[in-house]
């Protein structure tokens, strides 16, 4: 069968489908490893295309015996139209990913099938099934996926970019309210073989990696012996971290490095101890006030922190603003993204904040971490837009800026001297850019009244 996977185009972003043509398409680009994993698990008898509408234009034909797209809830109406359309012409589409396996209902009225939760185990018999024409509606299994058994992801069928992508481990046992990871992949870390992962890696052409884990401090010992095992590959890398753990173990720091990382990301979320209590992030109640001093232990590594921050929780008022961007410059932290809290179906907050009427809309193109959503409780949502607006404009403004790229040459420069030492400099003119394009659309939204759904 000729089969064409499909990753639908993002609005909102650093990078998006009106970028398609510029070279910071591939500056920034960002590495995705879903479907090139269902490429792999796709018997070679078959021909398989991927296509990003971000990187290239999509052509509505007939010639597919089958397109699949993978839809995440901000590119779901995209992704519904683009079904509906070839479903016209008689091409069968399956639809799977994180909206979907929350919403498979909603998804499969779009869809002649979807696939709920991981794709390893499902899509081969899903394709059997296609081909003795008895395709059944819903796939989906108790079982996850053996991460000893999975190939490695068909990165040739996918785009070039700055960075690669790879992936050690699958789970998380945090269980956040706002986060989707948990009830998707499940509480429990499973992980790769690490003889598979250093294998995985060394087949990677770019300098630069990105894991795709939800959490490399998850399994400590673990990512210890897989840091001694890259020791050598010639790999600089950025990971996802709990602080809880980057800040209090000096030998995991060290073996980091030496592994190649030159970045973690940190889930802040909220400098607030109650928020964090609310919300389950279980791993930063204790630390909360240790921020700064753990943000300046990783540095002295030679490893840059950019951190998450998240606001319109139900303990944020008006004030949280000023007060989170002088804790952050007090940290010297490298780099934050920050966005305005957005209930994702199949999320703890989402069903809460379902069940007390506060979900404005359901137009899930809007569900960007740069909309606001639903009804905060302590502050209207002009208050959590325009709040948003300040933080980010004087946060990314040039010169808080430079000073941060000038912070990060002079602790990072005595360990770092390859090109890897530009990735921060990058990061942050990219999130300048991208939070300058949203403010823009704010402010227009704000003028003529749109930047607040009615109920």
């Amino acid at each position: 069968m000729r089969i064409l996977l499909i990753e639908p185009r993002l609005e909102h972003g650093i990078i998006t489908y009106r970028d398609r043509l510029k070279p910071i398409s591939i500056i920034y680009g960002n590495p995705s490893l879903t479907l090139p994993m269902v490429a792999a698990v796709t018997p070679k008898k078959h021909y398989v295309k991927i296509l990003n509408e971000n990187y290239e234009k999509l052509k509505i034909t007939d010639e597919w015996d089958l397109v699949g797209i993978s839809v995440l809830t901000i590119t779901a109406k995209r992704a519904y139209e683009i079904a509906d359309k070839f479903r016209e012409l008689g091409v069968k589409v399956v639809l799977g990913g994180y909206h979907v396996s929350a919403l498979p209902d909603e998804a499969k009225q779009h869809a002649d099938a979807v696939v709920i939760g991981e794709a390893e185990n499902l899509w081969p018999q899903l394709l059997e099934d296609l081909e003795k024409g008895k395709l059944k509606e819903k796939y989906f299994s108790n079982e996850k996926p053996d991460l000893s058994k999975i190939p490695n992801p068909r990165r040739d069928l996918y785009y070039n970019f700055l960075s690669g992508a790879v992936q050690a481990t699958r789970g998380c046992p945090v269980g956040c309210d706002f986060c989707p990871t948990s009830k998707l992949l499940g509480r429990i870390v499973r992980k790769r073989p690490i003889k598979d992962v250093i294998e995985d890696i060394k087949s990677i052409p770019n300098k630069v990696i990105i894991f795709r884990d939800a959490s490399l401090t998850l399994d400590i010992e673990y990512s210890k012996a897989l840091f001694k095992a890259m020791r050598g590959l010639g790999k600089k890398w950025i990971a996802n971290g709990n602080i809880n753990v980057l800040g209090r173990d000096e030998e995991f720091l060290r073996l980091s490095k030496e592994a190649g990382c030159i970045q973690w990301f940190v889930g802040f979320e909220s400098i607030s101890k109650e928020t964090l209590k609310k919300i389950h992030k279980m791993t930063n109640i204790n630390v909360v006030e240790k921020y700064g001093e753990y943000v300046q232990k990783i540095q002295k590594h030679g490893i840059a922190v950019v951190g998450g921050m998240i606001f319109g929780f139900d303990e944020d008022t008006p004030d949280v603003f000023e007060t989170t961007y002088n804790a952050l410059e007090e940290w010297q932290v490298d780099g934050i993204e920050f966005n305005i809290l957005t209930p994702y179906p199949g999320t703890a907050i989402y069903e809460r904040f379902e069940r007390e009427g506060r979900i404005l809309t359901k137009d899930w193109s809007k569900y960007s971490q740069a909309h606001v959503v639903f009804r905060p409780k302590k502050m209207t949502p002009e208050e959590l837009l325009e709040g948003y607006m300040w933080i980010t404009k004087k946060f990314y403004s040039m010169d808080k800026v430079l000073k941060r790229i000038l912070h990060h040459f002079g602790y990072a420069k005595e360990y770092e001297k390859s090109p890897a030492l530009l990735s921060l400099p990058t990061l942050n003119f990219a999130m300048r850019r991208y939070y300058k394009i949203e403010r823009k659309r704010i402010e227009r939204e704000l003028r003529n009244g749109t930047a607040v759904p009615s109920q």
